[in-house]
């Protein structure tokens, strides 16, 4: 949902064949366009040919995307309302690759001025002097984008500008746009411009868009000048910042052409993929453990005792994954697993434990948890692994591994038990194959894998009351024998611990 390709630091050089005089660029056939309808023709053109509008974004083509290409072909300015996490931020700079990838300017320009088009009285003056000898310096477009984080101390002069004194020394007058040291959005001008978490903005700060997205000219220190802006404004808020009077000022909503609502993804699926595309994981972390990781995060972002305005980034669920992955890749490198032979380190359902205190702080809870955090995070951990654990294996015979601690035997398992040491002990277990086949780790799995696998069936048999469970002052894990309520399918039950949440 919230991937797209960044914009560069480092733009490529422009190709030798492109215009560099006016009366080339006449003589190629190119046509001024604005800003919005070059985003217009763009996006139509994809439309056309299929092709992705905005690679990388997951969960959103049917809901937020629809709704922001209707605005932009539309022409219209838009702000983005959603919950931390949402991505709103990446799906703004990914409107950077809707722009032309190459566009015409006039060179040294601190308005991006088109050739065509000129804004400025001495760039007016240089282009009637100059003609079609008039030379033409060409913008990349990850150049075209402008960006401010909306904070206390944000000032007029950073977003529109401000009188330099120093040019009013050497002798211009006041009036004269060349006084101006130009804001962050004119420098934008012929690009996109966002603004995020705008309702952050002071009211008096917020006045000074006003021109900027209604007239398309600026105010700089009570004169105006006439220099229409040529830009996309685009902003990103949280829906209750945005929405409570006396955070933003009317007249600035009312400038907006459109609000699109963003969100969490609305299904398991889109989650998962979420996680497989943003984690950089350290090491190999199957299927079955993203699975429990994702629901994880939506029962979080579901709990009554998490606060639900703040919401529940998804960067919760991405940085649970890299920090399972970081888990396993520990356990490797502490008991030389590599060394060993048992293979690449691979994360296991046990590893997610330490995400309750790690990550914690990721969340807001309501006020009357406070000291219950970690309970809280455990028993939702505990709650979608035994999800995940029925949904994975219900129906399939597990009483092997109950047999196997029928008769007193204990499995130890835990953050520095190696896989080796995890698979001599459980040895040869009718039904183990089946498992491993329906958790995806196929007919051929690594030490690893297999370890994984089986660590995973323990907990869920726990989970719903069919096999014991305790842990030892040193942080193992320790499975054996039957609960009072034994007997139970592996697709029945609930987890057998944790508090309300």
């Amino acid at each position: 949902m919230f991937q797209v390709t960044e914009i560069s630091q480092l733009p490529p050089n422009p190709p030798a064949d492109l215009p560099r005089t006016l009366g080339e660029l006449r003589a190629a056939g190119h046509r001024y366009r604005t800003v919005k309808q070059e985003l217009r023709e763009n996006l139509l053109a994809r439309m056309r040919s299929g092709e992705d509008r905005f690679p990388g974004i997951v969960g959103y083509q049917d809901t937020v995307l629809p709704e922001v290409e209707r605005a932009l072909l539309a022409g219209h300015d838009l702000v983005l309302l959603g919950e931390r996490g949402q991505g709103k931020t990446r799906l703004i700079r990914g409107l950077v690759q809707l722009l032309d990838e190459w566009t015409p300017v006039l060179p040294g320009s601190a308005l991006n001025e088109h050739p065509m088009h000129p804004l400025t009285p001495a760039a007016r003056r240089l282009a009637a002097e100059a003609g079609d000898d008039l030379p033409v310096a060409w913008l990349h477009r990850s150049l075209r984008y402008g960006e401010k984080l909306a904070t206390p101390d944000t000032s007029v002069g950073d977003l529109i500008g401000d009188v330099d004194p120093i040019r009013i020394a050497e002798g211009r007058t006041l009036g004269d746009p060349e006084t101006i040291h130009f804001g962050l959005v004119p420098r934008t001008n012929r690009g996109i411009f966002a603004v995020n978490e705008l309702p952050d903005l002071a009211e008096r700060i917020q006045v000074s868009l006003l021109n900027v997205l209604e007239e398309r000219d600026i105010q700089v220190r009570g004169y105006q000048l006439r220099l229409p802006l040529d830009l996309l404004l685009v902003a990103s808020a949280n829906p209750e910042d945005y929405t409570n009077r006396g955070r933003i000022i009317t007249p600035l909503k009312d400038r907006f052409g459109a609000e699109v609502r963003t969100h969490y993804p609305l299904e398991l699926e889109l989650e998962l993929e979420l996680i497989r595309q943003e984690a950089a994981l350290v090491a190999a972390v199957p299927e079955h453990v993203l699975e429990v990781l994702a629901r994880f995060a939506r029962a979080v972002r579901e709990s009554p005792s998490v606060d639900p305005r703040s919401g529940v980034s998804a960067r919760f669920a991405i940085a649970a994954a890299e920090t399972v992955a970081a888990a396993a890749l520990r356990r490797g490198s502490l008991l030389g697993e590599e060394t060993e032979g048992t293979g690449a380190p691979v994360a296991r359902v046990g590893d997610a434990v330490s995400v309750t205190s790690t990550l914690r702080g990721k969340v807001e809870f309501e006020s009357g948890e406070e000291g219950r955090e970690v309970e809280i995070l455990g028993h939702l951990l505990r709650t979608a692994t035994a999800e995940t654990f029925r949904d994975r294996l219900a129906g399939l015979d597990l009483s092997g591994f109950i047999n196997l601690v029928a008769e007193g035997a204990v499995i130890e398992t835990g953050e520095l038990v190696g896989t080796a040491d995890l698979l001599r002990q459980v040895g040869t277990v009718p039904g183990l194959a089946k498992a491993l086949d329906r958790l995806g780790l196929g007919d051929a799995p690594t030490p690893g894998e297999a370890a994984a696998g089986i660590e995973f069936v323990l907990e869920g048999l726990h989970l719903t009351r069919r096999l014991a469970k305790d842990v030892t002052e040193d942080g193992r894990t320790r499975y054996g024998g039957r609960s009072p309520e034994g007997g139970r399918s592996a697709g029945g039950g609930r987890p057998s611990d944790g508090g309300r949440g």
